[in-house]
């Protein structure tokens, strides 16, 4: 058990250790590994230079993990005299920093103003130069070596089939196309080819392994400069998720993609998807509102599938196929569709609405259900009438039954025991309406709302308490340890919806403020109206009762 005192926060609903002084990265490899927020994470798809990921990833497994960024700490704090600058993410060391002599004398003969810079190690790795070994020169023309290597194996195996022939173990047929040389041609031309192609590749790998040698001093000083740089980025996405959680939004987390732009809203909250099969079975247990969308760059060619997180607003027009914009980190902007929704509350205001848009939705579907029965119904009995009356040569009317008045004064007194318990039964609901105050109306009215949408904002509030991002990571290969819980405010600023400016002039519509106003106004007016029409319905019901 590590003796090391460490700091605590409570970060995105979860308590974290703070890593904040060079003494927390020297005792990185005490920290109980239960206390890391995350344990392992890809190489690719982060949002960290993959030069420096790949130097973690010590054992190119395309994984990094708890090690090896224990290993990664420990080899910083032996390279440099004072790891607090660590903190400052630069790619430029002051010498006097250097603890290794080796690192410092390569440093020493790039350095500027007693420092040395990332980019001026990249311009001396690649000025380096060698005396390279010259490559033979090839015994035949291009295109005469790419025709033997075409025709090779059929070659070969013709001279075969003719050497069976002559044993009298095979026939070749007449029609057989035969090569335009002899077998011995054949074999010669094909030992030049081999030892050439033999002397080539021998004096290309020599070339490049005494170019990598030649660069190879360079790359130990490479390693701590990109390190230097990008490592405590890692250590604020891996140990903590503080880029995440950051308020003031001065960093992006290593997994946010960009920013897709759809339905007047902007959300920030943005991940590639690896593998879309995982994400089947893990995302809908983060309880967030998921946009999975294909991205194409048309000029560049490039794509990228991407989730995005709704947090904020109103469903409206998201829907499977609507288009956005998303832009990468670098500026790059994609066409974006919407290929699939995970549907979850975004907010409670939204949920308050759930069960009339499903009703609405219902009705809606059960008219056109309905229509569309009775229009193919219509459409078959005139088809069938058509054809009666051309097999029978008789009027398509001759054929209609009988009219059955017994069967109509049953339907009909059917519909009559309905309408009058129907009738019953709002008599008995506006006699105990009218006995109520206008208060009291108002009151009850209000408490069918909420019974209606109560259960449904129920549960959103709950859902939205559990909103999750540790479910969609998981499903991209991190091992995530502990909770990412986005809360409702929290939420707001992943999410931003469109806000227009005040404008005095011209006046083509109303400011937001007075739309707001306006907005509370109608709704409290239709509200009384309601109640008003509610009440007199009552009066008029209970005075018809008692006639």
């Amino acid at each position: 058990m590590s003796k090391y005192k460490w700091s605590f926060a409570n970060v995105g609903g979860s308590t974290r250790v703070r890593i904040q002084t060079a003494e927390d990265i020297k005792h990185l490899g005490e920290l109980d590994k239960k206390m890391w927020t995350v344990l392992s994470c890809p190489v690719n798809g982060l949002e960290i230079s993959p030069d420096s990921l790949l130097l973690m990833d010590t054992d190119g497994d395309g994984q990094l993990r708890l090690k090896e960024v224990v290993a990664t700490s420990e080899w910083l704090c032996a390279m440099l005299k004072d790891p607090k600058t660590l903190f400052e993410q630069k790619d430029t060391i002051a010498l006097d920093n250097i603890a290794d002599e080796a690192i410092k004398n390569v440093a020493e003969k790039l350095a500027k103003d007693n420092a040395i810079a990332l980019a001026d190690v990249q311009a001396a790795i690649d000025g380096v130069t060698i005396e390279e070994q010259a490559v033979p020169a090839a015994p035949l023309e291009a295109d005469v070596i790419a025709a033997y290597k075409e025709k090779q194996a059929e070659y070969a195996a013709y001279f075969e089939l003719e050497k069976l022939q002559k044993l009298g173990l095979a026939v070749i047929a007449e029609d057989a196309p035969k090569p335009g040389m002899t077998e011995k041609k054949f074999l010669e031309m094909g030992a030049q080819i081999a030892e050439w192609e033999a002397a080539k590749a021998a004096a290309e790998t020599a070339n490049a392994d005494a170019l990598a040698a030649a660069k190879a001093e360079f790359m130990p000083l490479r390693k701590l400069l990109l390190l230097h740089r990008d490592f405590y980025r890692l250590l604020r996405n891996f140990v903590t998720l503080e880029d995440f959680y950051d308020n003031n939004k001065q960093t992006i987390a290593s997994f946010q993609a960009g920013t897709l732009i759809i339905d007047q809203r902007a959300c920030h909250l943005c991940i590639r998807v690896n593998d879309p099969a995982k994400h089947d079975a893990q995302a809908p247990l983060s309880g967030m509102y998921l946009l999975y969308c294909n991205c194409i760059n048309k000029k560049t060619g490039k794509t990228a599938q991407i989730v995005a997180a709704m947090t904020q607003g109103e469903i409206k027009n998201l829907s499977v196929g609507k288009n956005g914009i998303f832009y990468d980190n670098d500026g790059l902007d994609y066409d974006a569709t919407v290929t699939k929704i995970i549907d979850n509350p975004i907010s409670i205001r939204q949920a308050f609405w759930t069960p009339y848009r499903k009703f609405a939705k219902w009705i809606e579907e059960k008219i056109n259900k309905s229509a569309a029965e009775k229009d193919a119904k219509a459409f078959d009995d005139m088809t069938a009438k058509a054809d009666a009356a051309k097999v029978e040569g008789a009027p398509a009317e001759a054929q209609k039954p009988a009219f059955d008045i017994a069967k109509f004064a049953g339907i009909f007194a059917a519909i009559g025991m309905a309408l009058g318990m129907i009738g019953t039964m709002l008599v008995s609901v506006a006699k105990g309406w009218v006995t109520l105050t206008w208060w009291q109306q108002i009151l009850v009215f209000c408490g069918i709302l909420l019974l209606i949408s109560g259960p449904s904002m129920i549960m959103a509030w709950l859902k939205l308490r559990r909103r999750n991002l540790a479910p969609v990571l998981n499903a991209n290969g991190w091992a995530v340890n502990a909770d990412a819980i986005i809360s409702v405010p929290f939420g707001k600023t992943l999410t931003e919806q469109v806000s227009f400016p005040l404008v005095k002039a011209p006046k083509v519509g109303m400011s937001s403020g007075k739309k707001w106003l306006i907005g509370i106004c109608v709704t409290l007016i239709a509200l009384g109206l309601i109640c008003l029409v509610l009440h007199l319905c009552g009066f008029c019901f209970c005075c018809f009762s008692f006639h």
